[in-house]
């Protein structure tokens, strides 16, 4: 809730006088929280939102950037390669249908300007977008029946777990069966695939985290998988892919604290955030170089629900923008 981010932002900066913010998970939080930081001149760090939609959805201006709030995570530009990736091995045709909500994030991905259209028609992909749904809509008839119309083989989009529910049940109803799904958000948790049973198996997303990311914590030196080992043993639920932003925030976090001059001074927290260079579980984190002023990037692969003896495992199957990340399986066309 945009809205109710903002409220407890300025609660935090007004009322309890912090000398430092942070936030993360998607658009709606990072950005009414980096705003609040901005407008009250208090530093601020988020993650777990695309670039694009933190710095463009703020009206950020390249050449001029924000004095305040500062963001690690990828960008479309990414998801985008790391997509491609994956379709270029699957054969499937090059005509891709498109799933983009009326929201930040879904704007963001449908941007004719930043988003996924110039890049696909660069590789020669068509891509069929009937335009923009309401979230929590329960009826996706029309977008099948474009797809279907077009003969899409592959479909994307940035949907959250409800949506793609309505949308893969559906389409199996209406006898739209492609080759390749691969959503962003939706399917990231174990939770969404679980839910749908056997059609779970084999849907693809982008992969931001996984146990075999071959990072370590920079606050207790455990690796990738042992944080995600641990965080399952505690929890008694599966690993997810935030988790590691989660835990690489308060490492950078902690790092710029421990290196602040003088925390009641944010002339001196901003110095030390502007000189950042850590390694984290989920990458380094250095601002001095990135696609913008106040953003750095970290590494994305791609990868593939598979159903195995103990249920269903994320599979690394694309990673040539970034090959020191090891795939750990091959790509399989729905059946």
């Amino acid at each position: 809730n945009p809205n109710r981010a903002a409220e407890v932002a300025s609660e935090l900066i007004l009322g309890d006088e912090v000398d430092i913010i942070v936030a993360a998970s998607t658009p709606d939080t990072t950005n009414p929280v980096s705003d609040q930081a901005e407008l009250n001149e208090v530093p601020c760090i988020t993650t777990d939102c695309p670039w694009q939609p933190y710095f463009f959805g703020r009206n950020g201006d390249p050449a001029v950037g924000f004095d305040y709030t500062y963001h690690f995570f990828w960008g479309l530009e990414d998801v985008i390669h790391a997509f491609l990736d994956l379709w270029g091995q699957s054969g499937a045709a090059k005509t891709v249908g498109g799933l983009f909500p009326n929201d930040a994030d879904g704007n963001a991905w449908g941007d004719e300007m930043h988003g996924f259209p110039p890049a696909l028609a660069g590789q020669g992909f068509q891509l069929v977008d009937p335009g923009r749904y309401q979230p929590m809509t329960d009826d996706f008839t029309s977008q099948i029946s474009a797809f279907k119309d077009a003969g899409c083989e592959i479909i994307t989009g940035n949907m959250i777990p409800p949506d793609f529910g309505n949308f893969w049940s559906q389409a199996a109803q209406q006898g739209f069966h492609p080759k390749v799904v691969t959503i962003g958000k939706a399917l990231l948790f174990p939770s969404v695939i679980n839910s749908l049973g056997d059609r779970g198996d084999g849907l693809t997303s982008e992969i931001w985290w996984s146990p075999d990311h071959p990072f370590a914590s920079s606050l207790t030196g455990v690796s990738a998988r042992e944080l995600a080992e641990g965080y399952a043993a505690a929890s008694k639920r599966p690993w997810t892919q935030p988790i590691g932003f989660k835990h690489a925030l308060f490492e950078v976090t902690t790092d710029v604290i421990k290196r602040s001059a003088d925390l009641e001074d944010p002339a001196a927290t901003l110095d030390a955030i502007k000189q950042t260079r850590i390694s984290t579980v989920v990458g380094p984190v250095d601002w001095s170089s990135g696609p913008v002023r106040n953003v750095t990037k970290t590494p994305l692969v791609a990868g593939q629900w598979q159903k195995g003896t103990d249920g269903f495992d994320l599979v690394i199957t694309s990673n040539r923008s970034a090959p020191f990340i090891p795939t750990t399986g091959e790509l399989k066309l729905l059946s």
